[in-house]
C-alpha cells in the first residue's frame, strides 16, 4: 500500500526520480520504461547539474526519456555549492509531490543531495547503482555512494562487490537487491541505432578518449602530462577525443597547448555517436566509470587513468586495464593493444538487458496493494530475492 499524504491509503504509486549528470540519463530510461503503468506515476527531476545541450537535453530525446517536469537549474560551481542548491530546491518538490518512493542514480552530487533530503523528510530512497566502491575518499564521488547507501531504504546492486561492500558496512541483507547493470540496458536496445559521427571525419582505425575527473584534469603538470602522452599515440595513430568542457576550460586556463599530429578535438558528443565510437574503437582510454562498463560489454579494450576503480569486475573479468597516473604504461599498452596481445574479457554475470525490470519487479512487490512487503522509510519488512 501506498499513502497519499493525507494519511489514506492510494492505489498509486507515486514515484519521483531524481536525476542530474550524463550518466544519470542513461541508467534511467530503462528504468522509467520498466515502471510505466496505470498504477504508477513518475515524475522527473532534473537537476540541471549538466546543462550542455549534448550533455543533457539531447539524451531526453535519444533515450526515449520524457522532459523533465522540473528542472532545479543547479548549474556548475563547487560540490558544496551544487549539493546545497540541490536540496534546497528539492525539498520544495518533494513538498508538493509528496512521493511514496525517491529514485537515484549513481554517484553524483544530485545523489546525495536527494538522499538527504528524502532521510530528513521520510521519504523512501532507492538508489540504483548501489554498492560500487573505489575504497579512496579523496574522490568526492566516493563520499556521495557511502552516504546514499547509508540513507536508502532499496539498494540495487549491479555485481556481487556491491553486495559484499554494503553487507561489510552494516546494511541489512533484507534492502539488498542484485539486479545487475542497468546502464547495460540501454546500451542493449540502442546498440543497434548507434551512428557515426557526422560533424567531423573519423579516421578508419583511432583511439577514443574521454577525460574529466578533477584528479586527471584539475593539476596543471600532469594535465600537460596527458596531452603529451596522447599526442605521443596521435602519432602512430588517430586520438579522437570529444572534449569535456571542465576539460576545456582548464586547458585553456593553464595556457596549454596540443602538439602536432592526429589528435582531434571535438565538441561532447550525443550519446548514440558516442556508442558508436566505443564499438569501434581500437581502444579507449577513460576516467569514467561508466565508460568502463560500456566497453567491458563491448569488448573493446579501455585503459582507465586511475589508480582505482568502484568497478573492479570491468578489470578482473572484462576488458578494462588501470594504468594509474602513469603516462609510460599508457603509451605501452596502447601499444600491446595494436600489437594484439591485449586480454580478451568476457561479461559479468546479470549483464543482460534485464536488470531495470528486475527493479521493477522489486518496487511493485514493495508497495504496491496486494502485495506481501511493505518498505518504509526505515526498514524493510520480508525479502524479495530478484532473478
Amino acid at each position: 500500500m501506498t499513502r497519499n499524504g493525507q494519511g489514506s491509503i492510494s492505489s498509486t504509486l507515486r514515484i519521483v526520480h531524481v536525476v542530474g549528470a550524463r550518466p544519470n540519463f542513461i541508467k534511467l530510461a530503462p528504468v522509467y520504461v520498466a515502471l510505466k503503468g496505470p498504477d504508477i506515476e513518475q515524475f522527473l527531476v532534473h537537476t540541471g547539474q549538466h546543462y550542455s545541450s549534448n550533455l543533457s537535453d539531447v539524451f531526453f530525446t535519444e533515450l526515449g526519456i520524457p522532459s523533465p517536469d522540473v528542472n532545479l537549474g543547479v548549474g556548475s560551481g563547487s560540490h558544496t555549492q551544487q549539493t546545497a542548491r540541490t536540496m534546497e530546491r528539492l525539498e520544495n518538490v518533494l513538498e508538493s509531490r509528496k512521493p511514496d518512493l525517491v529514485l537515484v542514480y549513481g554517484d553524483v552530487n544530485s545523489t546525495v543531495a536527494a538522499a538527504l533530503v528524502c532521510a530528513k523528510a521520510l521519504v523512501p530512497l532507492g538508489h540504483v547503482e548501489a554498492g560500487l566502491r573505489s575504497f579512496d575518499r579523496t574522490m568526492p564521488e566516493e563520499i556521495n555512494r557511502l552516504l546514499t547507501d547509508q540513507l536508502a531504504s532499496l539498494l540495487f546492486t549491479p555485481s556481487t562487490e556491491g553486495d559484499y561492500n554494503l553487507l561489510r558496512e552494516g546494511v541489512p541483507q533484507s534492502k539488498i537487491f542484485r539486479v545487475g547493470n542497468v546502464m547495460i540496458d540501454t546500451l542493449v536496445r540502442l546498440l543497434v541505432h548507434a551512428r557515426r559521427p557526422s560533424g567531423f571525419e573519423l579516421p578508419p582505425i583511432y583511439v577514443l578518449v574521454t577525460l574529466h575527473r578533477p584528479s586527471n584534469v584539475d593539476e596543471r603538470e600532469w594535465l600537460n602530462s596527458l596531452l603529451e602522452a596522447l599526442s605521443e599515440i596521435s602519432r602512430e595513430l588517430p586520438v579522437v577525443f570529444p572534449i569535456h568542457p571542465r576539460t576545456r576550460l582548464r586547458i585553456q586556463e593553464f595556457g596549454l597547448k596540443v602538439a602536432d599530429g592526429s589528435l582531434l578535438l571535438t565538441e561532447p558528443l550525443p550519446y548514440l555517436e558516442f556508442l558508436y565510437l566505443q564499438k569501434n574503437a581500437a581502444a579507449v582510454v577513460t576516467d569514467s566509470g561508466g565508460v568502463q562498463e560500456e566497453t567491458t560489454y563491448l569488448g573493446t579494450p579501455c585503459l582507465t587513468i586511475r589508480d582505482n576503480t568502484e568497478r573492479p569486475v570491468t578489470v578482473e573479468v572484462g576488458t578494462n586495464t588501470l594504468v594509474g597516473r602513469n603516462c609510460h604504461e599508457l603509451v605501452s599498452k596502447i601499444r600491446e593493444i595494436l600489437a594484439g596481445r591485449y586480454k580478451k574479457g568476457s561479461l559479468p554475470e546479470l549483464w543482460d538487458g534485464l536488470a531495470a525490470v528486475r527493479i521493477a519487479q522489486v518496487i511493485r512487490r514493495c508497495f504496491l496493494p496486494n502485495q506481501s512487503l511493505y518498505v518504509s522509510a526505515g526498514s524493510i519488512r520480508g525479502k524479495y530475492n530478484a532473478p
